[in-house]
């Protein structure tokens, strides 16, 4: 059975995660603690609030390095969920400028209304547009529906990083991939089936 290490920085309820990667036939460990990581065969990265508050959390509890060494270092697949997902950019503009873990370089921005009816923060169902095929999303058709909450999006350095878009305030990155690190900017475990097949293939990788 798969060990998944869910890291807990305070700024997440990690329940209904844990409860997720639970169903998806692996054992979630839910930790602050870095040796943990270092014994996890997959590490999700969760997060809701701010992105300065979510990376001083992860220093306190000396996560970055862990979390660093064991992706770059070790090749542990990861993933980053919501806010997880811009942890993993080079820096932020939110509240103020704050570098990220620069897993996968990139800036995360404000979204910006292309027009009256968008409204901020972006809450609720969208679709989920595929750039090109790729096994976290084995099963699960091009443009169906994901749930998003958020203020905040990632703008890739490289569009080869870009593993899918969602159309809101123009068009912005939902996922990322970048050989073992990856990125849903969505909740997969609030969007039923089609995020817990999401899940399913991460844990399965």
């Amino acid at each position: 059975m798969q060990r998944v290490a869910i890291v807990d920085h305070g700024l997440c309820n990690v329940d209904s995660i844990r409860r997720a990667i639970n169903e998806c036939g692996a054992k979630a460990e839910v930790t602050n603690l870095p040796e943990d990581l270092s014994r996890a065969d997959k590490i999700v990265l969760p997060g809701v609030g701010a992105f300065p508050d979510a990376m001083a959390a992860l220093e306190q509890h000396g996560l970055i390095d862990a979390i660093c060494e064991q992706a770059l270092g070790e090749g542990v697949p990861l993933l980053g969920v919501c806010l997880g997902m811009q942890l993993l950019a080079t820096d932020s503009v939110e509240v103020r400028p704050t570098k990220g873990l620069g897993l996968i370089p990139g800036h995360v921005e404000r979204l910006v209304p292309s027009n009256l009816l968008e409204r901020i923060p972006h809450v609720g169902w969208n679709e989920v547009h595929q750039r090109y095929e790729h096994r976290l999303l084995a099963g699960v058709a091009d443009r169906v529906d994901f749930y998003f909450v958020h203020s905040f999006h990632f703008r890739c350095d490289s569009d080869v990083d870009e593993l899918a878009t969602t159309e809101h305030c123009g068009q912005f990155t939902s996922m990322v991939a970048r050989g073992n690190v990856f990125g849903a900017q969505f909740h997969p475990e609030k969007s039923q089936a089609h995020g817990l097949r999401v899940l399913r293939n991460f844990v399965e990788l």
